[in-house]
């Protein structure tokens, strides 16, 4: 029986900086004192005009509606100083919270996305496609149907749900103690099948009113989200998105394999548990402001990377992507010239499936 080779000391600084080298392509090392922290300037222009240009599409969604508000009354009316109770009361207590929930939700959505698809190393490693988004709708359709539940129970009800499917899906397609990259996606696709069925079935289960509740709410909808909804999803998204973002690096280099990431004194598997953890919490409070929002969370991370061009997890630029293609589809439904509401969950599945069609013809991950 021969003995695998041991890893020399050159082999190690090898590997390091072949992982130092594609980390620090394109990128500057800004140091603060003691800090020092790599920044990509490309990365950064991007995510600046992301984020204004989400602002200033917000902006714009604030004065469409049954009540228009001029832009020049628009400040004014988000404090409730506007001359006009009328514009007060649209601005500051209907269309403020549902923009908010959209760009907590956009950006939580786009960060999950990263996360998972840098841990499956799939482009479809996403938590809508791999189910979780499906699994937080159960707990919240379960409280709707079932308990005709408040806000905070719809919350609590999709981040159990998450969490549960995410551990479900976790444990069947662990093997020897590592997470199969392939079998991560698999499983997560077939376990998602399944609670899109119980669903479905408590749903028919319900009565009349909490069905329709159900159905509304699982078609994705930010319509009639109040600021009980809007702000759990904000604070959750605002104290999660930087943890994930310190983990970047680690997730990086383990994109390169865990035998890479362990040699450079990186625990693979615990990294993955933490970063899925952090990644199932974005996407179950995203879910539980908007229901099971399809192909933000697949899309920002790869439309982020293609402008960024980084080779690292970009964790506020997808972000940034999220946000503006949620408040992009709302626009969108609130613009569309129907004589129906639609939902943005369909608006979005609509966009992401010729998305998802372009890219699968496209990709050579897949």
């Amino acid at each position: 029986m021969t003995t695998p080779p041991k890893t020399t000391k050159a082999a190690r600084t090898g590997h390091c900086m072949t992982a130092d080298s594609r980390i620090l392509s394109s990128a500057r090392v800004l140091r603060i004192g003691r800090v020092s922290l790599v920044v990509s300037p490309r990365t950064v222009t991007v995510t600046a005009i992301l984020f204004v240009g989400m602002l200033l599409l917000a902006a714009f969604a604030m004065t469409l509606g049954r009540v228009s508000v001029p832009l020049d009354d628009l400040l004014p009316s988000m404090f409730g100083l506007s001359e006009t109770r009328s514009h007060n009361v649209a601005v500051r207590d209907i269309r403020l919270p549902l923009l908010v929930a959209a760009m907590a939700a956009g950006a939580a959505l786009g960060v999950s996305g990263t996360v998972f698809q840098s841990v499956s190393h799939n482009a479809l490693g996403s938590p809508d496609i791999i189910g979780l988004t499906t699994g937080a709708a159960t707990g919240a359709i379960s409280q709707i149907v079932f308990f005709q539940a408040g806000p905070v129970q719809v919350t609590i009800g999709a981040l159990v749900g998450g969490l549960g499917t995410a551990l479900t899906i976790y444990l069947l397609a662990l093997k020897g103690r590592v997470t199969g990259e392939f079998r991560l996606v698999l499983v997560g696709i077939g376990v998602g099948a399944l609670m899109s069925s119980l669903n479905q079935v408590m749903i028919v289960r319900g009565d009349v009113d909490s069905a329709f509740t159900a159905n509304v709410w699982i078609s994705g909808s930010l319509d009639d989200i109040k600021w009980a909804q809007a702000l759990p999803v904000a604070i959750v998204t605002l104290l999660v998105i930087p943890l994930v973002s310190g983990l970047a690096m680690r997730a990086t280099l383990l994109e390169m394999g865990d035998d890479i990431g362990s040699q450079l004194g990186i625990r693979a598997e615990q990294t993955r548990r933490i970063l899925m953890l952090l990644a199932v919490v974005l996407a179950a409070v995203a879910t539980s402001a908007a229901g099971p929002i399809a192909f933000i969370a697949l899309s920002s991370p790869q439309l982020a990377r293609l402008l960024t061009r980084s080779k690292t997890l970009s964790v506020f630029s997808a972000a940034a992507m999220g946000a503006f293609l949620l408040i992009i589809a709302h626009i969108i439904t609130a613009t569309i010239p129907v004589t129906f509401t639609l939902p943005i969950g369909q608006v979005t599945g609509l966009i992401g499936g010729l998305y998802l069609a372009w890219m699968l013809t496209r990709s050579k991950q897949i």
